[in-house]
């Protein structure tokens, strides 16, 4: 976005696919969406960035969170669009399917988590700003919210926005969003692709809830 303070309109977030996305999700892809190497980046940035004694919340989860293994979390709250993918996934302790395009609006009461992660589908938000502010509202004062994101998507379900940008433009766009849902220190972005050139890019917005 060349003017981050400029209103997004409506004809932003259309899809080539408008069709309910439960249909389009009721099919399980029981795969990681970036590549090994790109996961591993993930991976080694979730260990670092993310509470070890901490309830995390996984929205647009899938078969897959990319925790470091090795951590047992408190609990990994899995919010995603479909039950077997869920079900799939180990390092859930719970599951709970929801369509935020038809309901941005969070079945969790606030202040439940102390990390959040938006894992490579934040393209597909229809209602971004309203899902960052629910975020903000189910995180505990001084928790980190992590947007992560490659050059993958399904592309007729990623809305009109994310086609027209660039990466560094990407990161905007999410910063934007975390600004206008308010509740949010000022978002960093950092690019952690593994092997530049050589396997997946991959890039990471953040931001931590306001204390005050």
């Amino acid at each position: 976005m060349a003017d981050e303070s400029e209103q997004l309109q409506p004809e932003h977030f259309l899809r080539t696919d408008e069709s309910d996305d439960g249909i389009f999700y009721e099919q399980p892809r029981l795969v990681s969406h970036i590549d090994d190497p790109a996961c591993a980046a993930l991976n080694d940035y979730f260990r670092e960035n993310l509470p070890a004694d901490g309830d995390l919340l996984d929205l647009m989860s899938a078969y897959v969170s990319h925790l470091p293994w090795d951590i047992e979390y408190k609990s990994v709250t899995g919010v995603g669009m479909n039950q077997v993918e869920l079900d799939e996934n180990p390092l859930l302790t719970e599951r709970l399917v929801h369509n935020l395009s038809t309901n941005p609006t969070l079945p969790i009461a606030d202040n439940s988590f102390d990390g959040c992660m938006i894992t490579v589908s934040v393209q597909y938000l229809i209602h971004p700003v309203h899902v960052f502010g629910e975020i903000a509202r189910v995180l505990r004062p001084g928790s980190r919210c992590i947007v992560s994101f490659s050059n993958r998507c399904f592309p007729t379900k990623a809305v009109a926005i994310w086609h027209q940008l660039d990466d560094i433009n990407h990161a905007k766009l999410i910063g934007y969003y975390f600004n206008e849902a308010g509740g949010f220190e000022a978002p960093e972005f950092e690019n952690i692709s593994p092997n530049p050139g050589d396997t997946d890019p991959l890039y990471v917005v953040t931001a931590v809830t306001k204390t005050s």
